[in-house]
């Protein structure tokens, strides 16, 4: 089947739940739904291969199991409780083959007639019973890359809180450009959401004529819906090698090592901004040590990823993460903790990226870039890059093109002074000028225009300003209210 075919067919799903189901919560249906056909027509491409190739009486193995009475097949055969039919299978299908597939079907309650009655569920079931999804017909990557455009579309729709399960691709192929993970590596993502981070890496390597996979994914997820289909993501991209588990990853990280923190190559991720209720006061207390440089203050866990995945690092790793600017110059406890960070030469990079970029959110984010074995050219310097302007403005959400990513990863790669985009910056500069204060506008200068701005313009810029500033009114406030000043 072509892409754009399959593309279109399986979004025309979406248009049997709007109205019952928000926009939101279209993922937790479609998606296990579209695995459960798509590993019911692979078994019966496998057994019809089998029978063909070696006889009714081979014992053939099955990539998955499928237990008599959960097919596909069975399900459509069903015109009353079709949700509790549909539990039964996939709940059983988990059981089958538990070190693949426990959980990975999400908690969706399937049963609920209030909102999804036996009429849509039958619509659903036709729907994506009009075409067979076997290897033979729908090619893994291709059946992958079908996925992914949903899970975009999906991303589209909800928009607002599309931003904890996803994150643009073109942003995530910068990433890990300047990551630039190689064959055998470990990759780990202790945010993966959908899993588009890791899947990226692999891509990435593979992009290079290498072995993709040869590499080890790690991922950690707190919402089950999401990790499951993470998960599906990578056995739809034909990927075996991958650990995603679900958790919170601050209060009980996944991966260890005897009585540590499993360590990993290359750490990639896009956290909750400025995430509260963090889980600080375990923290403060924490058997990893992931509080050395400091404990980050309860309304902004932003430095509590940073310390985890520093300490998820390997002594010669590398890491891209977003974030937002605020973690550049906020002061008090954060303050501290990026001090140290500095003093130790951990950084390599900061790229301030445009407005808008990101579902859900308006502020000002950054990519940065932590380095524990730095080239030598690059010791005891932090290149700075304003990519603030490099993007396309949209009127419901601005996005980078190929263009521009490839713009801001030759910033990157050339490591040279561009006026009013980059400058290669001494620490002592940071340390002794601006007392460790990463703000890009003290670094990087704005190319003034000769052409002056309107009135208009003017007054724009006017409203912008004193929303920033009472922006910063009230995050001083909360600093202050912590410290125990006000």
């Amino acid at each position: 089947m072509e892409i754009n075919v399959l593309e279109s067919w399986l979004y025309q799903a979406a248009n049997i739940l709007r109205g019952p189901v928000d926009q939101s919560d279209f993922k937790a249906y479609i998606f296990p739904l579209l695995f459960f056909k798509r590993i019911s027509d692979v078994y019966d491409e496998e057994y019809k291969n089998a029978i063909e190739e070696f006889g009714e009486d081979f014992d053939y193995l099955h990539r998955f199991i499928i237990p008599k009475g959960c097919h596909w097949s069975d399900v459509r055969k069903i015109s009353e409780n079709i949700g509790a039919k549909i539990h039964e299978c996939i709940r059983a299908i988990e059981k089958e083959n538990p070190e693949k597939l426990s959980g990975i079907f999400g908690d969706t309650q399937w049963s609920n007639k209030d909102k999804l009655s036996d009429e849509i569920l039958k619509d659903l079931i036709e729907h994506f019973s009009q075409n067979n999804l076997s290897n033979s017909e729908v090619k893994s990557n291709t059946m992958g890359l079908a996925y992914e455009y949903l899970i975009k579309k999906f991303a589209d729709d909800s928009n607002k809180s599309a931003g904890e399960f996803y994150t643009p691709r073109e942003v995530v192929k910068l990433m890990t450009m300047i990551l630039d993970p190689q064959e055998g590596d470990s990759i780990y993502d202790p945010t993966c959401g959908t899993g588009g981070m890791l899947l990226e890496t692999y891509e990435y390597v593979t992009s290079q004529g290498k072995k993709g996979e040869t590499l080890k994914l790690y991922g950690q997820e707190k919402n089950l819906t999401t990790s499951g289909i993470a998960r599906i993501n990578m056995f739809l991209h034909d990927i075996e090698d991958f650990y995603i588990l679900r958790g919170d990853t601050l209060r009980e990280p996944a991966f260890h090592e005897d009585d540590k923190l499993q360590t990993f190559d290359c750490v990639i991720a896009n956290p909750p901004f400025s995430l509260k209720n963090w889980g600080r006061e375990e923290w403060a207390n924490d058997p990893y040590g992931r509080n050395s440089l400091g404990v980050p203050p309860a309304s902004y866990g932003d430095y509590a990823w940073v310390e985890h995945m520093l300490k998820s690092l390997k002594d010669d790793g590398k890491m891209t993460v977003v974030l937002p600017q605020g973690v550049l110059f906020r002061g008090a406890s954060e303050g501290k903790i990026r001090k140290q960070i500095i003093d130790n030469d951990l950084i390599e990079t900061v790229i301030g990226v445009g407005e808008g970029l990101f579902y859900g959110t308006g502020i000002s984010t950054s990519i940065l870039v932590f380095n524990k074995k730095k080239d030598e050219a690059k010791k005891n310097k932090i290149q700075v890059i304003d990519a603030s302007e490099i993007y396309k403005k949209d009127r419901s959400q601005n996005y980078l093109e190929a263009s521009h990513v490839e713009e801001i990863y030759n910033l990157y790669k050339n490591y040279e002074d561009v006026e009013g985009k980059c400058r290669v910056v001494e620490i002592d500069e940071i340390k002794e000028e601006n007392d460790y204060n990463l703000n890009i506008a003290l670094y990087v200068d704005k190319i003034e225009e000769d052409d002056g701005i309107t009135l208009e313009q003017a007054y724009n810029e006017m409203i912008k300003a004193y929303e920033e500033a009472t922006k910063a009114e009230k995050e001083l406030k909360l600093i202050l209210k912590e410290m125990g000043v006000m």
